[in-house]
């Protein structure tokens, strides 16, 4: 076997060939599976015993941490695709999907020495993929077909924020979101909900469940099993700091300031002492048993995130999310055995090395066909800052995995599964082009397919937290809210498609 290493075509920016002195090899790409591992490719291949790693390494000892900045600056780039001409390469080419698709690249090319016969390659892959990730040929990337996409909100002279969307075991649908709003942060939100009888061709007037002297924000909504209505949203002081800095004539991050607005804050603001404003901070639930007629008054739950709680297959509703507003931060999982009256910690989310779990964000659970619990995560530390994490639970949500990188740069998710088995997991794409993406697993949250467009015409980031629900039909509605062109206010917008397939 040669002792170094040469790329097919192409240049080699960070000296890797030539440092080693190379003669020849076959640039090999394959698709990666990564459920169990949370690490970039570069790394991943490129440590441990893997037996890959040998041939990477020969003659180039700096091979792993070279690859990472390629990873970065180069990706693909590095061995043009268009270059790789000998018959070698051809045969046995497959594609490695690169994890680091926030850096701005899809694809990530690997060098490894050539070996001598078809028989040796594909012993030599299926030896790596005991040890890397399952390897198989790229498929075509799924489309989302997309046949309506239009704004529902009744309030156009306010902004709406952090809906979710649900459908009853009638077919009723629900949408609840924070709205009575001038902004993405201030001290009016309130939660409101809307009903759709017809599949989403129409809604009703929005109805106010839950307006505190405080600014509530995102709301989740869920059926029981029994039939119950279980809504969710957390109360927050962040306006406070902007009020602070407010001044006639300036322009702060979400508005301009006038005198009339800062007088209005500041009206709200002093509905309660500071001891009274503390003490409303909270995460809430409120809760119907006849279909939304009556509500409860809101009641505190152990932990809070965007799209709330999921019913069970076990009559359990189980609720995945962070404790806020205690001296004690927690992130993890709770659930109810009494129809979300009463609630209790059922288990911790683990932390990965060198991550700071106060940094783990909105989480949302699905519960797969085979009984599986997978909950997505909103990652805000530097390892895969600003994508989607991924842990399961196959013992009712008692214990999680490590969470671990699944390749989707985008947040928060929202997951369900629809009848034939499939997940879906859609997500608000707070880059250009600015919208909302879904993507598809086909193996119980194993893998997830590229991903689907719903919505790329956003003027900015002030958009996303897209929730899914299946029609009778098997058309898919799909509710996210929108800062859109021309106005400061943020509608919702909902899109009528289809997954392939």
């Amino acid at each position: 076997m040669p002792n170094a290493l040469t790329v097919v075509g192409g240049e080699d920016p960070e000296g890797i060939v030539s440092g080693a002195g190379a003669t020849q090899c076959v640039v090999y790409q394959a698709e990666m599976r990564v459920r169990p591992f949370g690490l970039p490719i570069a790394e991943r291949v490129c440590s441990g015993s893997n037996p890959l790693r040998k041939n990477l390494l020969q003659g180039a000892p700096n091979l792993t941490g070279r690859l990472t900045k390629l990873q970065r600056e180069a990706g693909s780039q590095w061995v043009p695709e268009a270059q790789m001409a000998s018959e070698t390469a051809n045969r046995h080419r497959f594609e490695y999907l690169s994890l680091s698709s926030d850096l701005g690249f899809d694809r990530l090319s690997i060098v490894s020495i050539p070996t001598s016969t078809r028989r040796d390659l594909l012993g030599s892959l299926a030896l790596t993929a005991a040890c890397v990730a399952t390897i198989r040929p790229l498929a075509a990337a799924p489309v989302a077909d997309v046949q309506a996409v239009r704004v529902i909100s009744k309030r156009p002279n306010l902004y709406h924020g952090w809906p979710t969307l649900a459908r009853r075991s009638n077919g009723e649908l629900l949408v609840v979101c924070s709205g009575g709003r001038q902004s993405h942060v201030c001290p009016f939100g309130w939660v409101e909900l809307m009903k759709s009888r017809d599949g989403g061709r129409s809604w009703g007037w929005p109805r106010i469940l839950m307006d505190s002297p405080t600014d509530d924000r995102d709301a989740g909504v869920c059926e029981t099993s029994r039939g119950s209505l279980l809504v969710t949203t957390f109360t927050s002081l962040a306006y406070v700091d902007y009020l602070k800095g407010a001044k006639p004539g300036t322009r702060g991050r979400f508005m301009n300031w006038t005198r009339e607005r800062i007088d209005a804050w500041k009206s709200a603001h002093e509905r309660l002492t500071q001891a009274e404003r503390e003490e409303m901070l909270g995460t809430w639930m409120l809760r119907s048993t006849d279909g939304g007629m009556t509500w409860s008054a809101p009641y505190r739950v152990p932990v809070n995130s965007p799209h709330g709680p999921i019913a069970l297959s076990d009559g359990r509703v189980i609720y995945a999310g962070k404790r806020l507003w205690h001296p004690k931060r927690r992130i993890g999982v709770a659930d109810s055995r009494d129809d979300g009256q009463t609630w209790r910690w059922l288990a911790e989310v683990p932390t990965r090395d060198g991550d700071d779990f106060t940094d783990y964000h909105e989480l949302h659970i699905v519960e797969a066909a085979n009984g599986r619990l997978v909950a997505h995560i909103r990652n805000h530390n530097k390892a895969n800052e600003r994508e989607t994490l991924q842990t399961e639970s196959d013992d009712g949500g008692r214990s999680w995995s490590m969470p671990h990188a699944i390749g989707v740069w985008g947040l928060p998710s929202h997951l369900a599964r629809l009848r034939d088995g499939r997940l879906l997991m859609t997500y608000g794409y707070r880059r250009s082009p600015f919208g909302n993406q879904a993507r598809l697993s086909e193996d119980n949250g194993d893998s997830w397919s590229e991903p689907m467009t719903i919505s790329d015409d956003g003027e900015g980031g002030d958009l996303g937290y897209p929730s899914t629900v299946e029609l009778d039909d098997g058309s898919l509605v799909t509710v996210w809210y929108e800062k859109m062109s021309g106005s400061p206010y943020a509608v919702l917008r909902q899109a009528v498609w289809t997954t392939p397939g």
